[in-house]
C-alpha cells in the first residue's frame, strides 16, 4: 500500500507563494500518475492538478492555470505543487493523490490512495 505524506502548506499573503511537496512511501509505488485536490470549508473537494507517471502530460483546474505547476522526481517518489499569486481562494486544504496506472486524471474518484492533507491559508 502506498502512503502519501505533504508538507508545506502554510500562511501566505495574497501574491505571494508556496510549493507543496508530496512524497510517496511504501514497496507497493509503481508507475502511478499523481494528482492534487483541494477542499475548502463548506465545499466539495475539487481537482487543482495531475501528472502523468512521465511528467509527459499535466493537468489543470481553469482557476489555477497560469498560477500553478505541477512536477513530479520519480527517483525520490515525490510531487510538488508550485503555486504563485495566490489569492485568497486559494484557502484550502490541499491533498497529494495517485492512481495506480500512468495516466494522469482530473476525476478524484480515479485515484485510489490519499493523504493527510496540508493547509494553505491566503490572507487578503
Amino acid at each position: 500500500q502506498v502512503q502519501l505524506v505533504e508538507s508545506g502548506g502554510g500562511l501566505v499573503q495574497a501574491g505571494g507563494s508556496l510549493r507543496l511537496s508530496c512524497a510517496a512511501t511504501g514497496r507497493s509505488f509503481g508507475t502511478y500518475a499523481m494528482g492534487w485536490f483541494r477542499q475548502a470549508p463548506g465545499k466539495e473537494r475539487e481537482f487543482v492538478a495531475a501528472i502523468s507517471w512521465t511528467g509527459g502530460s499535466t493537468y489543470y483546474a481553469d482557476s489555477v492555470k497560469g498560477r500553478f505547476t505541477i512536477s513530479r522526481d520519480n527517483a525520490k517518489k515525490s510531487v510538488y505543487l508550485q503555486m504563485n499569486s495566490l489569492k485568497p481562494e486559494d484557502t484550502a486544504v490541499y491533498y497529494c493523490a495517485t492512481r495506480e496506472v500512468p495516466i494522469a486524471a482530473m476525476n478524484p474518484s480515479l485515484f485510489t490512495s490519499w493523504g493527510q492533507g496540508t493547509q494553505v491559508t491566503v490572507s487578503s
